[in-house]
């Protein structure tokens, strides 16, 4: 009697995770083609003040995102904004969660779906490597912001745990990632959960396993090789900062002129390695074919909720080709993505003070959208 009961049991949690499956699978075109909002909840040199939020990302721009074709949007949010005095009945920030909710509503309005992305800055994920008190932190204040959420949209309103999760153990990942998809899945039994690797890279998804949860979907972020999509850059590797004109693909031709570019032996000797690796179409299909066999082995879909290159020492002809293999790659794959990023450095579209955003045609085409 005891082993039918459990292999019962066994039966309906496999058919309910089956079945919760089927939502996320039907729910992952909603994710076709998306792009990131950066800097506008998260990330934002300016602060977080109501003038910024009315005004970085307005109406207008999300009425120019939904007619250039893009189908969903990516909201990056500091956690920690939310933890602000002045909170609401649900202990979120009065004041920002309105705010945000202005904007939740602004993106639906025009049809989009949005990934509400919990974009952390390091003193927020940090301390989650080895501090249990950071983890269960995390995990309350999403269960906060799920139940607040759920009574919206479940068919276009997706939860992302974390942003980059870097520097975590994979295995005290999974179990992190394990309890913050439980208490999302309580306070919204409907929605779908967007999960990732322990550093969000194709590598790190390789190590994780799929949740018990069906209704998720999986992600990861491309940036390789970050030689070209990062030169110029003033963080990371500390000589991407020498460098600019780097093309896309690669010619011997430029090889010597941009080696000179680093003042030191190291960093020329890892630059050189950007040449002598090959970086065409084909290795960046090889690359993410990697992900999708992940996907097709574990039965879940994929999106790639970041690729994108810095524009602002980059030739625009290199880059919007980067873009173009890169977006190609994963549409032949099957996987949805959201580029890296509406406006900055790495913007798709550009903004001045008290004029509408301007699109970059050549990049639009390069992302097989409308101008």
């Amino acid at each position: 009697m005891r082993s039918r009961v459990c292999w019962l049991l066994v039966f309906l949690l496999a058919t309910t995770v089956a079945a919760s499956q089927e939502t996320a699978f039907a729910r992952s075109p909603r994710l076709r083609r998306g792009v990131n909002l950066a800097g506008w909840f998260a990330q934002s040199p300016d602060g977080y003040s109501s003038f910024h939020t009315d005004t970085y990302v307005d109406d207008a721009d999300i009425a120019l995102i939904a007619r250039l074709g893009f189908d969903n949007v990516r909201l990056s949010v500091d956690p920690a904004l939310l933890d602000e005095s002045a909170r609401n009945e649900e202990g979120l920030s009065g004041d920002f969660t309105q705010r945000l909710d202005r904007a939740v509503n602004m993106i639906l309005a025009h049809g989009l779906a949005v990934q509400i992305d919990f974009h952390a800055a390091d003193d927020f994920k940090y301390p989650l490597r080895d501090n249990d008190a950071a983890v269960d932190h995390l995990v309350e204040l999403w269960r906060r912001v799920a139940g607040h959420y759920a009574a919206r949209d479940p068919e276009r309103i997706f939860f992302e745990i974390l942003n980059e999760p870097g520097g975590i153990d994979p295995r005290r990942w999974a179990g992190i990632q394990l309890r913050v998809a439980t208490a999302i899945r309580e306070a919204a039994p409907k929605n779908t959960i967007i999960a990732t690797g322990n550093g969000s890279g194709i590598a790190n998804l390789l190590t994780q396993g799929p949740l018990k949860d069906g209704n998720v979907i999986y992600n990861f972020h491309f940036y390789e090789p970050h030689e070209f999509t990062h030169q110029g850059a003033s963080w990371g590797v500390p000589w991407w900062r020498y460098t600019h004109g780097i093309p896309y693909p690669p010619t011997f031709a430029s090889m010597a002129e941009s080696l000179r570019e680093v003042p030191d032996a190291a960093g020329r000797y890892a630059l050189e390695e950007y040449w002598l690796d090959g970086w065409n179409a084909h290795r960046v299909q090889m690359l993410i074919d990697e992900a999708a066999d992940w996907g097709r082995t574990n039965r879940v879909p994929l999106i790639c909720n970041e690729f994108g290159a810095f524009a602002n020492h980059m030739d625009a002809v290199s880059r919007d080709a980067w873009l173009q293999d890169v977006r190609v790659a994963l549409e032949r794959d099957g996987i949805g993505w959201t580029v890296w990023c509406y406006l900055g450095g790495f913007g798709i579209a550009t903004k001045e003070p008290g004029h509408p955003s301007k699109p970059q045609p050549a990049t639009m085409e390069a992302l097989g959208m409308r101008n």
